[in-house]
C-alpha cells in the first residue's frame, strides 16, 4: 500500500471523524446556549410554561454520551445564556451613577453571568458522570439529572453568601396550584420536580416502543399529581383573618433623586401626604431606606410621623441606622416601627447584604467602591427577627434581597404571623428585574405558609396571601397607596418546619422509587454495552 491510499483509508477518515465530533460538540454548546436563554421565557412576567421542557429537554438530550469536561462546557453554556438574559437587568444599577460606574455594567453582568454559569455546569457534569459509569435507561437517567440540577441550585444559593435568583421551579409561580408543592419540599424541592418532569419529554424522544409510552405517561402522571396536590392546599381552610387594615405607601422616587440633599424634604413630604390620605388603617408601610437620613436622630421628622399617626396606629419603615462603636461607627439597614408618640417601639437590622451594594468583599484586597451612596459598609444583623408590635399580629421583616432566600427569612423559634418585605428596586428600572424579585416573594409566601406585605419605594408594592396569589399591587414606577386587609396565614406548613430536610427527603424517596421502577429497563443493557463503559439512555 502507498503512502496516498494509506492517508486516504486511516488517516483522512480519522481527521474527517475529528472535524465532525468537533463540530457535533460546537453545535451542542450553541443548543446549550439557545436553551439557557429560552428559560428567562419561563420565568414572570412571562412564564411561558410550555417552553420548561423544550429548555431542559434540549439540554438533557445534548449531554447524551459527552465526557466529564465537554458535558461540563456544554453546561456551561446552558448557563451563560440563562444568566446572560436573565440577569442583564443589574446592569440599570450601574448608570444610576453613570459617570462612575457606567463603563463597569457590562464587564461586571457579563463576569456574574459567567460565574454564576459555574453551577449549570457542575450539575451537567455531575449528571454526564453518572450516566456515563452507569447503566441506566432514559427513563432512569432523568434521575440524576434532577437531582444534580437541584445540587447545584442549592450551591448556588449558599456558596459564597449565596444567590438563588430564578430557581427552576419559580417557571411555575404564575400556576396557583402547580406551585403549593413548595409548600411541603421548598423552591429547591419544587425544582427537583419541575426539572425531573421537565426532561421526560427528552427521555421520552430517546426511548423506544413501550418505554417512549412508559416515559409519557410518567411525564402527565407528574403533572396531575402536583396540580391535584396543590389545588388540595388551595381548598384547604386557612386561619381567621386578623382584622387588620393596612396601607402601603410606594413614594416612587428615582434612585438618582432620592438621596440628594435638596431632594430631602421633597421626599419625605411626598411619603407624608401619601400616608394621611382620607382612608382607616391600623399599620403604616413605608419602603426601604423611605427616609432619606437617620431617623432616631431627627426629633423634627418623628414629631411630623406622630402628627400623621392616629392612636393606636403604627408605622414600620426602612431607615437607615448608625451606632458608635471602639471600632468606628457601624451603620445598619433597619426596619424601625414608630408609634403614635413619634418613639421607635422596635426594629431590625438586616443581616442579609448585598455584595458590593451595601459593603464590598474583601475590601483590604479588592480596589471597588460600592454602588449605594453612605459613608461606609453596611454591618450585618443577627439574623432573622420576630417583632411583637402593641394591636398588630407578630410580624417578621425581610429587607429588600433577603426575599429570596428559602427558609432563611423567619425565627425558626417564634413563628410570625406576616412578613413585611421593605424593597428599593428604583435601581432596576423598567426592567424585568422587579417581576422576578416579586417571584420570590411570592414563593417564599407559599413556602412559609405567611401572607407577605411588599411596600416598594418603586417597584411592585403589593399584598401576597399564603397561597402566593397577588392581593393588591402597585406597578413598576407608579405612585401612591395601597389599602386593604391583612390576609390570614396557614398553619405551619412542612417546609416552615423542616426546611431544607424536606427537600432531601423528597430525594430520597423518589430515588428510591425510580430504582425499584428503574430495574425492569436496566436489566436490558447488553454486555457489550457495560464493557465498553456506555450508559443506556
Amino acid at each position: 500500500m502507498d503512502q496516498r491510499a494509506a492517508f486516504d483509508q486511516v488517516v483522512k477518515p480519522e481527521i474527517l471523524n475529528r472535524i465532525a465530533l468537533r463540530h457535533r460538540f460546537l453545535s451542542r454548546m450553541t443548543l446549550g446556549f439557545a436553551a439557557g436563554a429560552m428559560t428567562v421565557l419561563t420565568f414572570p412576567p412571562l412564564s411561558i410554561l410550555l417552553l420548561v421542557p423544550v429548555a431542559y429537554s434540549a439540554l438533557f438530550v445534548g449531554l447524551r454520551d459527552l465526557s466529564f469536561g465537554r458535558a461540563f462546557l456544554v453546561g456551561w453554556a446552558f448557563g451563560l445564556g440563562q444568566f446572560g438574559f436573565g440577569i442583564w437587568w443589574i446592569a440599570e444599577s450601574f448608570y444610576v451613577e453613570a459617570e462612575r460606574f457606567g463603563t463597569m455594567a457590562i464587564p461586571a453582568v457579563a463576569g456574574l453571568s459567567a460565574g454564576l454559569a459555574i453551577f449549570p455546569a457542575i450539575a451537567a457534569a455531575l449528571f454526564a458522570e453518572i450516566a456515563r459509569r452507569g447503566a441506566m435507561g432514559s427513563l432512569l437517567a432523568c434521575l440524576p439529572f434532577a437531582t444534580s440540577w437541584t445540587v447545584a441550585e442549592w450551591l448556588r444559593g449558599h456558596v459564597l453568601t449565596g444567590f438563588p435568583w430564578n430557581l427552576a421551579g419559580y417557571a411555575l409561580v404564575d400556576y396557583a396550584a402547580l406551585r403549593q408543592t413548595a409548600a411541603w419540599v421548598g423552591s429547591y424541592g419544587l425544582s427537583f420536580l419541575t426539572v425531573f418532569v421537565a426532561v421526560l419529554p427528552g427521555a421520552a424522544a430517546m426511548a423506544s416502543g413501550r418505554q417512549r409510552l412508559t416515559v409519557s405517561l410518567m411525564a402527565l402522571a407528574g403533572i396531575a399529581t402536583m396540580w391535584a396536590v396543590g389545588t388540595l392546599r388551595l381548598q384547604s381552610d386557612a386561619q381567621q383573618p386578623p382584622g387588620v387594615d393596612l396601607r402601603i405607601v410606594q413614594g416612587n422616587i428615582p434612585q438618582e433623586e432620592k438621596w440628594a440633599p435638596e431632594n430631602r424634604e421633597a421626599t419625605f413630604a411626598r411619603y407624608l401626604e401619601l400616608s394621611t390620605r382620607r382612608g382607616d388603617f391600623d399599620v403604616l408601610l413605608w419602603p426601604e431606606t423611605a427616609f432619606p437620613g437617620f431617623l432616631d436622630e431627627d426629633t423634627e421628622a418623628r414629631d411630623r410621623i406622630a402628627a400623621a399617626l392616629t392612636e393606636g396606629r403604627v408605622l414600620l419603615t426602612g431607615v437607615p441606622d448608625r451606632v458608635p462603636s471602639e471600632d468606628g461607627t457601624r451603620y445598619f439597614n433597619t426596619v424601625q416601627a414608630f408609634g403614635a408618640t413619634g418613639r421607635i417601639l422596635t426594629g431590625y437590622a438586616k443581616h442579609h447584604l448585598v455584595p458590593f451594594g451595601e459593603y464590598v468583599p474583601f475590601r483590604g484586597w479588592l480596589p471597588i467602591e460600592r454602588l449605594t451612596a453612605g459613608l461606609g459598609d453596611f454591618t450585618p444583623g443577627p439574623g432573622p427577627r420576630t417583632l411583637a408590635l402593641p394591636g398588630v399580629p407578630l410580624v417578621a421583616v425581610a429587607i429588600c434581597y433577603e426575599i429570596i432566600f428559602p427558609s432563611h427569612v423567619v425565627d425558626d423559634l417564634f413563628r410570625p404571623d406576616w412578613i413585611f418585605n421593605a424593597t428599593n428596586d428604583a435601581w432596576f428600572g423598567t426592567s424585568i428585574g422587579p417581576e422576578q424579585h416579586l417571584a420570590s416573594a411570592r414563593m417564599r409566601a407559599v413556602e412559609e405558609g405567611l401572607p407577605i406585605v411588599r411596600a416598594a419605594n418603586t417597584g411592585i408594592s403589593a399584598i401576597i396571601d399564603a397561597n402566593g396569589d397577588l392581593v393588591a399591587r402597585l406597578g413598576n414606577g407608579e405612585t401612591g397607596v395601597i389599602d386593604a386587609a391583612l390576609p390570614s396565614a396557614h398553619p405551619s406548613t412542612l417546609y416552615a418546619r423542616f426546611g431544607d430536610w424536606a427537600l432531601l427527603a423528597l430525594i430520597f424517596t423518589t430515588w428510591a422509587v425510580g430504582l425499584a421502577a428503574g430495574l425492569v429497563g436496566t436489566h436490558r443493557c447488553n454486555k457489550r454495552t457495560r464493557t465498553e463503559k456506555k450508559s443506556c439512555w
